[in-house]
Formats: C-alpha cells, structure tokens, sequence
C-alpha cells in the first residue's frame, strides 16, 4: 500500500483510547470557604435561563449605566453583550476598591534577582500610578478613546499599570509578549494601526540583564515597512535613571518615561465612560502562518466574564494571595493577573524571570515567603518543575488552597505529581481549557460542588454548552468513545467580538463550518467552533485532544499527540516527551517519540525505548506502536516553554527545520538533528522523497493557527 493510497479520514475522526481516570474530590476545609458551594448556580445558567443568566456575573461590576439588550444578535455572529450598558474597566480594578480597602496590595512583583527586594503596591499606590501614566500618554503622547496604543513589556508592574492606564483613558492597548522578536511586534503594531510604542531597557531571565530596547527599533523598522509610522517609543527603565541597554536612543522619537513622568506627578485623570461593547484590548494569537489574528476583546462583556469565573472557578476572595504564574502577554494573564483579580479586589503576584532560576525550587521559595493561597500554572511549567526539581516543593511550608492549570492538555501522570507533590494532596485543582478567542474557561470542573479527574477538564463552565460534532454536524454522543470537534452551542460575555480589521477571517474560522443558516439572526444557529478535536465521558466531562492539526494518522487511525505522549509519561524516568509523524510508505503516518530523561539518570537506551513502546502498546493499542523512540537532553522550546515540535517532526522527516533563532535553546536542534538523522542512516531509514503536499504537513505540523 502506498502513501497516496492511505485514505485521509475527516479532521474529527480522531481515534481515542484514553483510559478513564479515577475521581479526586475536595477537601472539606476548601468546601467550607468557597464561593461556589450552591447547586442552584447550574440551574440558573442553564440554556433555558440564557443569556439573562449571565446578569449574575455582570452585577459584580460597577456600572455607570445600566444596559438595556443582554445579548444583542442583530448582526450575526458579530454578537454583542451589555448594550446600552456604560463602565470603566480601571475603576472596575482599582477605584472602587480605594473605599474598602486603599492600603491592601493589590499586586506583589517578585524581580526575578533574589538580591533585590520585592514590591508591594497597594491599591492607592496602583492608582497613582495608574493616573500619573494615563496623563502622560494623554499629554505627552496625545492619544485619544479609541486609538490603539502597543506595548512590547516583560513581567515588570509597568505592564499592569500600562493596561489599566490605556483602559481609564478607552484607549485599546495591544500587548504583545515580550519574549516575541522585534519584527513580531512590528507586524502587530502595523495590524493594529498604533503610532505609539511602550517598551523598556532591559529585564531578567534566566540570570541575565536582557537588552530589550533592541526589539523597539526592529519592530519600528517592521511596522514602517508595513505602512505604519510610529510616532514616539516610550521607555520604561528596568532600574530607574539607569539605562540597561546598548541600543541607542532615537532623538525625538524615544523617550524615558521616569523622566517625563516628574511633570505628571500627582496628576488625576476622570475615566471615560465607555460603552460595554467598545473595544479594551488586542490580543494577537501566535499562528505561525499569514496575517497575525487580533483578537479584540470587549469592555462590558470581557470584563464580567472574567470577574465572574474569577470568583467561582478560581475561587478568589478579596484576603486571598493568588498568584497566576505565567506571562501577562499571553491571555491567562490579562484575564488571570490583571483584570479578573483586580476586579474582585485581592491582591495578585507577578514574577520577573525564569520558573527553574536559580533553582527548581524557587516558585514553592516565593510561594512561602508571600503566603500564597491559590497557585495557577501551565502543564508546560509543571512538567519543568517536575522534572528538574521532583522533591523541591516538600521543602516548603507553603500550602495552597486552590491550584489551576491553563494552556494545554495536561497528562494524568503530571497531574498527580501537581496533585500530591505540589498541592500536598491538600489543593483542588481545576484543569482549564479556553482559548485566547475566548476571553475566559469554557470548560472546568466548579471546585467545591464537582470531582476532579486526572486527564479531563470537567464539563462546560456555568453559561457554556459545548457539544461534539463530526464532521457531517451530527452530534458525536457523550460516551461514546468517539471524538471530534468541539463547538459551543451559544455566545458567551468573554467571547472576541472579532478578528480586528478581518471580520471574513473571523466569521470563516470560528463559525462557518457548521453554520445551519447565514442568514439567521437566532445564535442557535451559529455554534462556534474552537478547533480542538475533543472526546465526551458519559459523566459529561470533557477530556481535550488538542488542536484538529496536533493529530497523527497511522493507517487511517487519528491518534491525538496528547494521548501518546500521556502514555510515554507513565514511564517513570520520562520527564518531558513529544509525539510526531514521519511519513511512511506502507502505513501513511508513523509516529516517533521523542523523550527527555528526568536529571541524573544515565539511559539505558534499549530499556527506555521497550519502556515507552510498551507504555504506548499498554495505553492505546498496536496501531500506536513507534517507528522510533529517541532520548534527547532537552526538547526545543519556545521563550515561554512550549515544545516546538515543528522543529522535531522535520528532524524525524529530514526537511528544512526552518528558523529557530527565536528557540529558547536553539543550540539544541543541531545536536538532535545529527543524532537523530545519523541513526537512521544506520538503520537504513533513508529520507524518503517528500511531495509538496507532505512537506507543508510537516512545516504546519504543532502549530494552532
């Protein structure tokens, strides 16, 4: 049988052999003090109660007006929430808190230096900040409501102070993560039409002052290239009056904030009442192919939704210290750091640097030191510190309450150690999943009132309805061991309104594939879709098989990389692993496993490869059986911590590995790459000619455009 003549099965035909996992329920103490411990809530956000239902949430805001449409579908699927309905995202964060509780921290910043003392900034203090930046960017800079402002920040205070400072002014701000390239930043920055840029000198990670500044003149250079002229660079210092970078300052164009600020000093700007559906940010997706997506995120309806799954699913209260580890540039940040914390009034921590630095143990260092309740986390960071620091967090009295985990899909064997080892078998955990689309969880277990169960996110959150569909739009049942593509039935309060500047994009992305009527103005009609193949237990919990394009077909079975590489990690030396195709002539699709050993281990090789292809054979069956498992000291990664396994699957597939100057280790694929290629030469896998058609598989491999 020959390549071309494998049948590709539909994208939602993925073959699913998950084992289901046993339930883990909350501790009484955690019950006992819990915002969501009522089993009503589910009634009242049933689809019969929609979209009134989502009033609950709105009213933990302070509104200037009240609105008068909840859910507005004139102009599907364009939807609108709160109309008529006027606020201010900055009062919502820090103004209304200045009564109750002024002197309380609203954020902790942690420099990642341990020589360098931590900041508390107490919600007057933000609020100074806050006015004093907004007046600059008022004066000095000279924007206005509705300009779109880009800030190229690491994990520095400024960052927040930024945000809420363009929200008090209804300026949209565009974030754009700072461990992204100059000309990244540059192509968002002519996406989105901004003519100001804020940046700063330099930042730590990983032991080392990084010059950023660098960035600002490639992504000035980008944009202008693009059409758009940026008019001033505003600079914030890392270390006040001094500056940290080798990269010249542009006369007339770049200038230190800390030097201008001095003129603003104490100044007060009123908010602008903003209508609930005007725009309050951007945030760009990382597809890695065309046009950067702007995702534009709604005031009113953004807002409530992340106050709301703030306060149930995170379980945040105003005493609590709640610390999202991950990167304000990213969406869990803006909705888990900034804008769902500070809206409910607790007080929130950011860290500067590097999760290992200097050593594996020092998140449970901070988490002690600052007496942290609730922890939220990526897969990707928990794998890291599993790996490179199993027995750190037992050295530390620390104990949390609640724990999160965002991003990605996490494996039962990594939950468990998250579990026990860093929840001290004492923490809930609520394993998320949402997309940057759609502004806060669509699906998570509520922590007091529903079990937790390794592998599986839970069902959808209060107002969402997910559902299955095939590839045909029929209903793929719960229970019934098949899986396909995930779809809400209805719109939500945090969803994008849309693709800034391509509303077609938007519309033939997220809706168009199982639209029943174009011309509908009923949001039944108009069930959106995520994009992720996914697969319903007959409890109604959903277990996520990542992205329709993270799928490998051996033989015309679609096996999900997450269950493979789920299988691999039962394998006790394996801290990290990744699953990707090779082309193969008899079969279509084989998979190869790449595996990263947990430290001081000497490889057996033969033993951990029988390990693993018995791991899989044991979890999912024969058909999954590897072509090849190799053991490597690290896998390519990403700034923040993503494997890139496009780089991998073209080792594997001899092709052109494309650029990896923006790894965070890009010194590793050389080395892999004459491994891995060398080996098979020696057991006669030779490359193999590859039609275009291959070859842009392969380079598309990994990726969640």
């Amino acid at each position: 049988m020959t390549t071309e003549s494998v049948q590709q099965p539909s994208e939602a035909q993925i073959a699913v052999h998950w084992r289901e996992e046993e339930y883990f329920y909350p501790p009484a103490s955690f019950i006992a003090q819990a915002n969501g411990t009522d089993p009503g809530l589910f009634d009242r956000f049933s689809l019969e109660n929609f979209p009134e239902c989502f009033k609950e949430y709105a009213d933990l805001l302070d509104w200037d007006a009240y609105w008068h449409t909840t859910l507005d579908t004139s102009n599907p699927p364009f939807w609108k929430w709160f109309v008529g309905g006027r606020l201010n995202a900055c009062v919502n964060c820090v103004d209304r808190h200045l009564p109750s509780r002024a002197n309380q921290a609203a954020l902790i910043w942690v420099p990642e230096p341990e020589t360098e003392a931590t900041a508390a900034i107490t919600y007057r203090e933000l609020w100074r900040r806050v006015n004093e930046f907004a007046a600059l960017l008022k004066g000095f800079a000279g924007v206005e409501t509705g300009d779109r402002v880009t800030f190229h920040l690491p994990m520095v205070p400024e960052l927040p102070v930024s945000m809420l400072a363009c929200a008090r002014l209804g300026v949209i701000h565009s974030e754009v993560f700072g461990g992204f390239s100059g000309p990244a930043c540059g192509g968002r920055i002519a996406d989105s039409g901004s003519k100001i840029l804020v940046t700063i000198d330099g930042y730590y990670r990983g032991g080392e002052l990084i010059d950023h500044k660098a960035k600002a003149d490639e992504a000035v250079a980008t944009a202008r290239e693009q059409g758009v002229e940026i008019e001033k660079v505003l600079v914030w210092r890392r270390h006040p009056g001094v500056y940290s970078s080798k990269t010249p300052m542009v006369e007339g164009r770049d200038f230190f904030v800390d030097e201008i600020l001095p003129e603003y000093r104490d100044a007060l700007v009123d908010p602008v009442s903003m209508p609930a559906e005007a725009p309050l940010f951007l945030m760009y997706t990382s597809g890695t192919t065309g046009k950067p997506k702007g995702c534009q995120h709604s005031t009113g309806g953004y807002l409530a939704y992340v106050a709301g799954t703030s306060k149930y699913y995170q379980d945040i209260h105003p005493d609590d210290t709640y610390w999202c580890f991950a990167d304000i540039g990213w969406i869990t940040g803006h909705s888990y750091i900034v804008y769902g914390p500070l809206s409910l009034g607790t007080t929130s921590v950011m860290y500067e640097g590097a999760p290992t630095y200097p050593d594996p143990g020092r998140p449970w260092r901070i988490a002690e030191r600052l007496g942290v309740t609730t922890f939220h986390t990526a897969p990707t960071t928990i794998r890291m510190l599993r790996k490179l620091g199993p027995d750190e967090p037992a050295k530390y009295d620390y104990r949390f309450k609640h724990m999160t985990t965002v991003g990605e899909p996490i494996e039962p064997e990594v939950w468990r150690w998250y579990h026990q080892v860093v929840g001290k078998g004492q923490a809930v955990i609520v394993d998320t999943w949402w997309q940057t689309e759609n502004g806060g969880f669509l699906g998570s277990t509520m922590p007091a009132l529903q079990p937790m169960k390794p592998g599986s996110c839970g069902p959808g959150v209060l107002g969402i309805h997910p559902v299955i569909y095939d590839e045909n739009g029929e209903e793929v049942p719960a229970g019934s061991g098949k899986a396909g593509n995930i779809c809400i039935r209805n719109p939500w309060p945090g969803i994008f309104e849309t693709i800034w500047g391509q509303p077609e994009r938007f519309v033939q992305t997220y809706y168009a594939k199982y639209n029943r009527d174009p011309k509908s103005t009923d949001w039944l009609d108009w069930p959106y879709l995520a994009g992720d193949g996914a697969v319903q237990a007959a409890d109604g919990y959903f277990r996520i098989l990542g992205r329709v394009d993270d799928v490998i077909n051996v033989a015309g079975h679609r096996l999900g990389t997450k269950e493979l590489e789920s299988a691999t990690l039962t394998v006790e030396e394996i801290a990290e692993a990744a699953a990707v195709p090779v082309i193969d002539e008899l079969r279509g699709r084989a998979v190869e496993m790449y595996v990263a050993l947990k430290p001081g281990l000497t490889p057996a090789v033969d033993e951990i490869e029988a390990k693993v292809t018995a791991a899989i054979e044991r979890e999912i069956g024969k058909i999954a059986r590897p072509k090849n498992v190799w053991i490597v000291p690290d896998m390519p990664k990403t700034r923040s911590g993503k494997i890139m396994r496009r780089v991998i699957a073209a080792v594997s597939n001899f092709t052109d590995i494309g650029d990896v100057t923006t790894l965070a280790n890009p010194e590793i694929v050389e080395s892999i790459q004459h491994k891995v290629q060398a080996a098979k030469l020696e057991r006669g896998q030779s490359p193999i000619e590859l039609t275009p058609e291959q070859i842009a598989e392969i380079q598309a491999f990994g990726s969640v455009e």
